[in-house]
């Protein structure tokens, strides 16, 4: 019977070979050989935050596996329809820290642009899911405003490109606002947060490597890796030559139940992202986002992996584990 589950998968994966992007959720589960009777939360037509699985990342899944931890991340429950006392819009306080469209400041010294609403993946847990990006206005427009409030504000001394996901900008429109920072004289830092660095490694270009270290600004790519899996060999190699080229590479994730709430897990994720050339940063207790409490893991719990950790890794490959508290100065660690 699997013989023959896999043998049917492998067929649906070649009639799908030049599908970029999933956006249907029957043709992903066709892809994966996965039966609607196998997901009974299955939500087949999610509202407003619909599906998006760019292909390279699907066929990093295991074939007829429904609890696949990458599957997990993208395809939507019903669980998401149903209100759960303190799970909100705007679970970190993104409204208040607005400086101007599309800029925020929480922190002293940093100042988060967001380039754009657009990203390459839909992971169902994202604490932007509600962000109202339409009302940022035109891009061009809402970054030229954002810039002269960065250059009016001599306490700022880094800049976090996110998103969206900064890198659904292309090459040249970076160039440019980069150039557009770098003029900007109490800048030292920028730091870019990005998912698709992860779900779609060919966009970490030689370009733009070459352009972010020759530059005046010290530069770090954030990536979000959750599980192992996620990183084939394509992510490695395209993140060994970033480091190559002198970029700083950091990994935060986000504890996720029935996806990387296993201290096995998150020792192999450790591993493999040193692998990489990345150090692990942040381990992220979960933002109480509406549509997402069915990833929640305790606290209790989240410090019992933790300590684990401790004991199987060396302290450079440890994450800090922390939650993002409206109006807090900083993370909050939950150790």
């Amino acid at each position: 019977m699997l013989s023959r589950r896999l043998e049917a998968c492998k067929s649906e994966r070649r009639e799908y070979e030049q599908v970029r992007v999933f956006t249907q959720v029957d043709a992903l589960l066709a892809f994966l050989g996965l039966e609607r009777s196998q997901l009974p939360d299955l939500d087949d037509e999610p509202e407003s935050f619909g599906l998006r699985v760019p292909r390279a990342f699907a066929e990093r899944m295991r074939p007829g596996d429904p609890e696949d931890p990458l599957l997990r991340q993208v395809l939507p429950l019903a669980a998401e329809r149903r209100p759960v006392a303190g799970y909100v819009a705007d679970p970190v306080g993104d409204t208040a820290a607005e400086r101007a469209p599309g800029l925020l400041v929480k922190y002293a010294g940093r100042a988060l642009l967001m380039l754009t609403g657009l990203c390459a993946i839909h992971c169902r847990y994202c604490f932007r899911r509600h962000f109202p990006y339409q009302a940022l206005g035109p891009n061009q427009t809402h970054l030229e405003r954002a810039l002269e409030e960065i250059a009016s504000d001599p306490s700022l001394t880094e800049v976090i490109l996110s998103g969206g996901d900064p890198l659904m900008l292309d090459d040249d429109r970076l160039d440019a606002l980069i150039q557009g920072l770098e003029h900007i004289d109490h800048l030292k830092r920028l730091r870019l947060h990005s998912r698709l660095a992860v779900v779609s490694p060919v966009r970490l270009t030689a370009r733009l490597a070459a352009r972010l270290t020759a530059g005046r600004l010290a530069s770090t790519l954030v990536i979000q890796a959750n599980h192992p899996h996620e990183l084939d060999e394509s992510v490695r190699l395209a993140l060994l030559d970033w480091r190559a080229a002198g970029v700083t590479l950091l990994n935060q994730s986000v504890l996720l139940f029935g996806v990387n709430d296993r201290v096995e897990t998150l020792v192999e994720l450790s591993e493999r992202l040193f692998a990489c050339g990345v150090l692990p940063y942040y381990l992220h207790g979960l933002d109480p986002v509406a549509g997402s409490a069915h990833f929640q893991v305790s606290d209790v719990e989240a410090r019992r992996l933790l300590a684990e950790l401790r004991t199987r890794l060396p302290g450079y490959l440890v994450p800090r584990l922390v939650r993002e508290i409206p109006g807090a100065p900083a993370k909050q660690p939950l150790e």
